[in-house]
């Protein structure tokens, strides 16, 4: 008999505790009519998770090794997963079903909201995003019921070689997890008992190569794992308060993180992670198939289980079920996997009474008169301030921002100049402006002629190139290949997933090139998912500004940047090599050995968290110490140019003589013009510094003296000093 020792405040709610323990006590006889005491919400999280598993029948535990969270025969409503990693996925090129899709918001890519620094604007971008995802589960004409988001990626991006860069945030492990804690708690929302939606972030864990992934290791040791790739994913956990997330395909250290006893040593007994934790979708065909770990799927499936992996994100049925029969799996062991899952149904309001499903969240969609929340005006101008608020401003010589009314002619060319594409995790916007459309509007009431060209054939661009005033060049990558076929990137310095990059050069560089040369007066506009080694065209062109893929208010916002009404504040997430052949071997995870912008000893072309603006700053006054527990190193911020504008001062730490200076800590900053801002970037010293194995933490050991400088970017590091931890 199991017994539950819990002080409880009113006699009703013992009464109720008791019906679920005898309900644990049951040995296979099932009541014919369920017990719904678990839709008591004065009762602990945990009974509430017990009474539902107590009644559950072999094959309903079973069941709850798939996608849906519910529970037909208890109540529990249908609830599956959904994407979301720049607006929620309801159609896009990775859906497969057609009659599902309806528009929703969309933002652009992961990687560009990570270049905005800006965790304040991650979080409402998830807000919006999750809000669709309740209106469509809940208005009465909805066709998909999904509220488990796969979003964020807490992957890293440490080789911009990777085909996945686009759903990252970057490479640095400090700034990742601020995206990341912002993301799931801009998805999950501030209710204590309530998430608007479940975020399941992935792929854990070190999953930065396409080619060979289903059968690849990635291999470092246990500061590696500790201070870099998990990272990300730990701060998710313990403090955004994501409990779910998917297992990688890869291996680490040899073994598949599909069934890594780290997912429950770590993850579960360290971190906390009580929710659900997923497979990859055909993750359990790949151990026995491309692993080679298992000679048959029930053997898979039943490690798998074992490890505490409860979600299969592929065909698991008959593999569980022969693993039952042979005696490989117990009904303790599935029960102890999909208790999580449960748990994440709790906070999502479906345990509940359906009259009072969600709590808070209960009211979006219901009013069938109201607008849907991807009509507002107020996501149409988030996503343009998305655009606006992450663009990078890389190189200008003057050019921008641009004065329209200065101009006779402006010569608009390239591929992704009257575009706006989606990637294979980007949903259906309700509409797109390209930067053609939303330039033809501002252009057309000045009597300022628009001339356009796609390309170059019969010297098309370089000939209205040479007839305007300015020119504008906007290229880059197609994010999935241009047609959604699996493995399919025609152009070597492509990506995406399943296709990592073979090359960095910019397809477009001729092109570009002849443009300069027939007007040097010329802007690159370049939206891609990733860097890229410019070669001579970054050193002849004028002005270079970035962007990424999928925004539906792409045009606008680019034209915000351009005109100069937003001054950029961008600023690069990854290094920006000058050659391919400056990168390490992509395969070596060991990023001490020449990864990222800590290790690198080549020079960049453009540095991590680089970006330039219309404005000048000064920095000055540094004090830094220790106070309250926390490092705290304060300057004052000058704008001393003449436009208001945002600056991004950086925190990097040095804790070891021979260590390289680590971002710890940054902010966006508005300054007026000629005006001054006194910042202060505090961290807790049990977060300051890098991992310790013997005392199991990241605290800064006690009379440790640590290099400290704030600059603008990585390799423009302005002020120095040093703090003494106490």
């Amino acid at each position: 008999m199991i017994f539950f020792c819990i002080f409880v405040k009113n006699v009703n709610a013992m009464k109720k505790i008791f019906l679920c323990a005898l309900a644990v006590c049951a040995t296979g006889a099932y009541a014919l009519n369920p017990d719904y005491s678990f839709r008591d919400t004065s009762l602990a999280d945990s009974v509430r998770v017990e009474c539902v598993l107590s009644q559950l029948t072999l094959e309903e535990k079973v069941g709850l090794l798939g996608t849906d969270l519910g529970v037909e025969r208890l109540g529990i409503p249908h609830c599956g997963l959904v994407e979301g990693l720049h607006g929620l996925e309801l159609g896009g090129p990775g859906s497969r079903d057609s009659e599902r899709r309806r528009p929703t918001t969309i933002f652009p890519q992961a990687y560009g909201l990570g270049a905005s620094w800006d965790t304040t604007l991650v979080r409402r971008v998830a807000e919006q995003a999750s809000t669709e995802a309740r209106y469509y589960t809940q208005t009465p004409k909805s066709v998909r019921r999904a509220l488990v988001m796969l979003a964020p990626n807490a992957d890293l991006a440490r080789d911009p070689r990777w085909g996945r860069n686009e759903e990252s945030y970057g490479e640095d492990p400090r700034l990742t997890a601020a995206m990341t804690v912002a993301k799931v708690r801009g998805l999950q929302g501030e209710n204590p008992r309530y998430w608007r939606v479940a975020s399941l972030m992935k792929h854990f864990l070190a999953n930065s190569n396409e080619f060979g992934r289903d059968s690849s290791t990635s291999d470092f040791d246990e500061r590696m794992f500790r201070d870099y790739y998990s990272y990300p994913f730990y701060k998710g956990v313990t403090e955004g308060g994501s409990r779910a997330f998917m297992a990688a395909y890869n291996s680490w250290n040899g073994i598949p993180m599909a069934m890594h006893p780290c997912l429950d040593s770590i993850t579960r007994k360290e971190w906390g992670q009580n929710g659900i934790i997923c497979t990859d979708g055909g993750a359990l065909g790949l151990l026995i198939d491309a692993h080679r770990r298992f000679p048959t799927r029930a053997e898979g499936a039943a490690a798998i289980v074992k490890a505490g992996t409860g979600m299969f994100l592929d065909r698991y049925l008959d593999d569980v079920n022969e693993a039952l029969e042979r005696g490989l799996l117990t009904e303790a062991e599935i029960e102890r996997a999909i208790r999580g899952n449960i748990f994440v149904a709790l906070k999502l309001g479906l345990l509940d009474e359906p009259d009072e499903f969600a709590g808070p969240y209960a009211a979006i969609g219901a009013d069938t008169t109201a607008v849907a929340p991807h009509e507002r005006p107020e996501a149409r101008a988030l996503s343009r301030e998305a655009v606006g608020r992450s663009a990078v401003l890389l190189k200008n010589s003057g050019l921008l921002p641009l004065r329209l009314d200065k101009l006779r002619k402006v010569a608009l060319i390239g591929p992704y100049a009257d575009k706006v594409v989606q990637d294979w995790y980007g949903g259906m916007p309700p509409y797109t402006v390209t930067l053609r459309q939303a330039l033809a509007e501002e252009l057309e009431p000045l009597g300022v002629e628009l001339l356009y060209a796609t390309d170059n054939r019969m010297d098309s661009a370089v000939n209205i190139a040479r007839e305007a005033d300015v020119a504008i060049v906007m290229t880059g990558n197609h994010p999935f290949g241009t047609r959604p076929d699996w493995k399919f990137c025609p152009v070597m310095s492509d990506g995406r997933e399943a296709m990592d990059r073979r090359s960095l050069l910019l397809p477009d560089e001729e092109m570009l090139r002849e443009v300069v040369r027939a007007n040097p007066r010329t802007v690159l506009v370049l939206v891609s998912s990733f860097p890229y080694a410019l070669g001579k065209g970054a050193e002849e062109v004028a002005a270079i500004l970035h962007t990424t893929h999928c925004a539906q208010e792409q045009g606008h916002g680019l034209m915000d940047v351009l005109t100069g009404r937003v001054n950029p504040a961008g600023r690069t997430t990854q290094t920006w090599p000058r050659d391919i052949l400056d990168l390490p071997p992509m395969m070596d995870y060991d990023i001490r050995n020449g990864h990222t912008y800590m290790y690198s000893k080549a020079e960049p072309l453009y540095p991590f968290g680089y970006g330039l603006s219309y404005t000048t700053f000064g920095y000055s006054d540094m004090k830094a110490g220790v106070r309250d527990g926390e490092v705290c190193v304060s300057f004052t911020l000058t704008n001393t140019g003449a436009t208001d504008g945002d600056e991004v001062p950086q925190l990097y730490m040095r804790v070891a003589p021979g260590e390289p200076y680590k971002l710890r800590s940054f902010a966006r900053v508005a300054v007026p013009a000629g005006e001054s801002r006194r910042v202060e970037l505090r961290l807790p010293l049990d977060e300051a510094g890098d991992w310790r194995p013997a005392e199991r933490d990241f605290r800064l050991p006690k009379g440790a003296k640590v290099d400290v400088a704030v600059g603008a970017s990585s390799a423009d590091l302005r002020l120095h000093g040093q703090v003494k931890a106490k």
